[in-house]
């Protein structure tokens, strides 16, 4: 696969995202009046409540197996480690650059969450029906990708919503003493949220047999049950990216935020993370499976830029969205290059 094909496939999703957020931004402006303020917040809610979990269960429903789970076992820790160090990185920064305590959980919630959804959604299968491409059969490598990518979309989900989401909730109530009142403090009607609901039907509409027979696939009884989530679930992705879009205006007009809070989460996603990522694979101690396109997956869940969904949950709590919108412009913007790079290096070590 040729250095302009890797180029192409890991920069295409990376402009659809760019240009439905130009959308959202558009429908934005006051002379349109589409996709106003109140309009977002109701469309955000949808977004929560409906989309959103939609999409993480009819993915989980259609791919997960016990085979599944018992290959890729791994990747839910890889997914924590992630966050884990993402969080380590994001509260260093904040010790360094002293920001405003409404936008602190944001900053440590960029650093943590990466996009684990759609950008994989529409990478992998572009970079398996590129020619040459280093993961054998398209069709194949079609296949396994996505049951990869809906686990990680999954498992993600889980993490952002019990962990990232609780983060921000008390940085925005005013507790600063994160680490050591985390357990005490935490919402547990949040750890439950739709998506992490819907991760959990999902697994067990995968891992039992029974329930898979009668929903999933052309033949089952109820697959139109199955059928009516995907529909919905698809809905998640351009919605959320408007959303996106639509809160950028407010950071185009001007957020206030130091130019090294930016730089911060920019390193600390694009060039600390992916360094840690590569350790930690490649120094696998043999218990990883030997799978170029598994151990590509496990790699750029370090490399993703940060979670569009940072821009629900500041919605949600109505802190934080300028910011966030100026976060995810950087972010979005550089992400073309780094993944550009960041993958043709995976490529070549694995």
């Amino acid at each position: 696969m040729g250095l302009l094909d890797l180029f192409i496939a890991s920069t295409i999703p990376v402009l659809k995202v760019l240009l439905i957020t130009a959308l959202g931004t558009f429908l934005a402006l006051d002379r349109v009046d589409i996709l106003r303020e109140d309009a977002r917040k109701h469309v955000n809610n949808v977004v929560f409540y409906v989309f959103n979990p939609a999409l993480v269960a009819s993915k989980l429903a259609e791919t997960v197996t016990y085979e599944s789970i018992v290959k890729l076992w791994f990747m839910p820790l890889n997914i924590l480690i992630t966050f884990i160090i993402g969080s380590i990185l994001g509260w260093i920064l904040v010790q360094f650059t002293r920001p405003p305590p409404h936008i602190r959980g944001l900053i440590v919630g960029c650093c943590a969450a990466g996009n684990l959804g759609n950008m994989f959604l529409i990478m992998i299968p572009a970079v398996c029906k590129e020619k040459g491409s280093p993961f054998g059969a398209p069709d194949v490598c079609q296949s396994y990708g996505l049951a990869y990518v809906s686990f990680s979309m999954a498992i993600g989900a889980i993490y952002l919503w019990s962990y990232v989401y609780n983060i921000v909730r008390m940085e925005d109530s005013g507790n600063k003493q994160l680490l050591s009142k985390l357990l005490g403090n935490i919402n547990w009607k949040t750890v439950f949220a739709p998506s992490t609901t819907g991760a959990i039907v999902g697994f067990m509409i995968g891992l039992i047999p029974y329930i898979r027979k009668i929903l999933i696939g052309g033949d089952a009884p109820l697959h139109v049950i199955q059928d009516t989530a995907s529909l919905l679930g698809d809905g998640a992705i351009p919605t959320l990216t408007l959303i996106l879009g639509g809160n950028l205006l407010k950071g185009l007009e001007g957020s206030g935020m130091q130019k090294s809070i930016i730089v911060g989460i920019m390193v600390a996603r694009y060039i600390a993370l992916p360094i840690i990522g590569i350790f930690i694979v490649k120094v696998r101690l043999g218990f990883i499976p030997a799978d170029p396109l598994y151990q590509f997956v496990l790699l750029l869940q370090f490399a993703v830029p940060p979670a569009m969904n940072m821009g629900v949950i500041t919605q949600l709590f109505g802190a934080g969205e300028t910011e966030c919108s100026v976060i995810m412009l950087w972010a979005y913007a550089l992400a073309s290059i780094s993944l550009t790079l960041w993958s043709t290096l995976f490529m070549f070590l694995i």
